[in-house]
């Protein structure tokens, strides 16, 4: 009878699939399981399920306590209203805490319905290379400075008149902001991501395009150009992860962004005022495709710079072999 060692974890026992070697990070999910396509199936499905149960349970449950512990006065149906449009810091909170509930998730789903340690979430190392996400968040602070500054050009300087209670809102958006960004980009550029590439394996786009889509969609009503906003941020960070084999650069975007956009927005308007766009314009949307464009150019030549592994280990990368061929 063959007896495990002493330091097996129960993860080492559960997660009984061979690692995958010299594979794409999109391809991560293929490996060697059973039934591939119904696994991201059922785990599509699940992770869905989960996310509308769980975080709607955490964020009902954050706005509770506050209202227990805040003493707001009033209709508590009004302080939630108030809360959904994070009209206050608190509402904020509760709005990020329940999208980091996206990071178990999809932890929880890769380990259990796909059976893969959860560290090929983050990058083919695995786990996430550090340096190169403090890099990226560098580039991306510039960068989105740069295009703010630009598209601002010749217009005059808005007021500098920051909201009530704005420092509170900046420590919220400090403290939870990146977590919120991250957990969106471990769902959707991470798991649903892999998941979709293995129900079409042959090119990276199915898996790009489709969790860009969705996570446009999830942005909730919104007219075509912010739509197209969000779905092209959506490609161009799923290009990257593909490409730099990590969700570092995916997750340095979007932190960045929501900080400059939530932080920026306390000082010249109102927060609730970000969270209630729906409405953007074309000129716009073409300021943010150059901006996110430069940006991804960046951040893959940075990639290259490190010499970033873009497959697992095992063997070397793939001479020769561009990810996005279709006739792989």
């Amino acid at each position: 009878m063959a007896i495990e060692p002493a330091h097996t974890s129960w993860l080492d026992r559960f997660a009984t699939e061979p690692t995958p070697t010299g594979v794409t990070y999109d391809e991560i999910l293929l490996g060697a399981e059973d039934r591939p396509k119904l696994r991201s199936l059922a785990g599509i499905m699940t992770a869905l399920l989960l996310f509308f149960t769980v975080a709607i349970g955490v964020g009902q449950l954050v706005n509770w306590l506050g209202w227990l512990l805040l003493r707001p006065g009033g209709d508590y149906l009004d302080w939630l209203r108030a809360n959904a449009a994070f009209e206050n810091p608190w509402g904020m909170l509760a709005g990020h805490l329940a999208l980091a509930t996206l990071i178990p998730i999809s932890l929880a789903v890769v380990v259990f319905v796909h059976r893969r340690r959860p560290g090929w979430l983050a990058s083919v190392r695995p786990w996430f290379r550090w340096r190169y996400l403090g890099l990226s968040m560098g580039i991306a602070l510039v960068v989105f400075n740069l295009f703010l500054f630009l598209q601002h050009l010749g217009q005059p300087f808005p007021a500098l008149q920051p909201q009530p209670n704005y420092w509170v809102f900046l420590v919220v958006i400090v403290l939870t902001a990146p977590l919120q960004a991250a957990a969106e980009e471990v769902f959707f550029r991470g798991y649903l991501l892999q998941s979709f590439h293995t129900l079409a394996p042959r090119s990276p786009w199915f898996g790009v395009v489709c969790s860009a889509a969705l996570f446009a969609l999830f942005h909730g009503t919104q007219n075509l150009p912010l739509f197209l906003d969000r779905f092209a941020f959506g490609v161009l960070v799923g290009v990257l992860v593909v490409k730099t084999g990590g969700l570092e650069a995916a997750i340095g975007a979007h932190v960045i962004n929501n900080l400059l956009a939530f932080g920026y927005a306390g000082l010249y308007s109102t927060i609730a005022q970000v969270k209630a766009t729906q409405v953007i314009g074309w000129v716009d949307l073409g300021w943010d495709l150059a901006g996110f464009g430069v940006y991804t150019v960046l951040a893959i030549i940075l990639g290259r710079r490190l010499k970033l592994d873009t497959a697992t280990p095992g063997i070397k990368k793939r001479e020769g072999v561009d990810p996005w061929d279709v006739q792989r």
